[in-house]
């Protein structure tokens, strides 16, 4: 029997961890009031990609990323690598500082409190510090004991939709 308590809780917890939790439509409408936004694409440079590489810890191999603007305000939608697999974060960035963070799904089996408003609030207000080639938050973020890949990976989403934020004022994006 208590077997199958501690098997029942086990797949409880597995099922509770993964899953979708806003959709891209249920971000926007949260990010702007709105959802009919078109997307735009901040094509990366070499150096931009260099630096995304330097913030995110590993290659990037894309060309260019989505993200949505309205005003001062953008919004981006990134995913992250945990332990072994991607994380949805929605990062809504407006005059440098971080105006939310979202997970919209997690597919890892541990880790999935970082879900929940008490770690994600943490970031609202956070900018982005550079000293020479080492970029970090201006705030502190309390990790989650469990989740350390998880809180590392919403970390470095955050980190990166600063930074790329930074590059629509400094090419002249809309």
């Amino acid at each position: 029997m208590r077997n199958f308590l501690f098997l029942t809780w086990l797949l409880s917890t597995l099922c509770l961890a993964q899953g979708q939790y806003l959709s891209t439509e249920q971000f926007l409408d949260k990010a702007f009031n709105s959802h009919t936004l078109a997307s735009q694409v901040l094509w990366l440079t070499a150096d931009s990609k260099a630096v995304a590489e330097t913030i995110l810890q590993h290659p990037v191999n894309a060309l260019r990323i989505r993200y949505w603007q309205q005003g001062a305000r953008s919004a981006w939608i990134l995913h992250e690598i945990g332990k072994e697999k991607p994380i949805t974060i929605g990062v809504v960035v407006e005059n440098d500082a971080i105006v939310s963070v979202d997970i919209l799904a997690f597919r890892e089996s541990r880790g999935w409190e970082i879900r929940h408003d008490f770690f994600t609030e943490q970031f609202n207000g956070a900018g982005l510090v550079q000293d020479k080639n080492h970029y970090r938050l201006s705030s502190h973020i309390d990790g989650i004991t469990g989740a350390t890949l998880s809180v590392s990976a919403v970390k470095r989403a955050a980190l990166l939709a600063l930074f790329l934020h930074r590059q629509l004022d400094q090419h002249g994006e809309p």
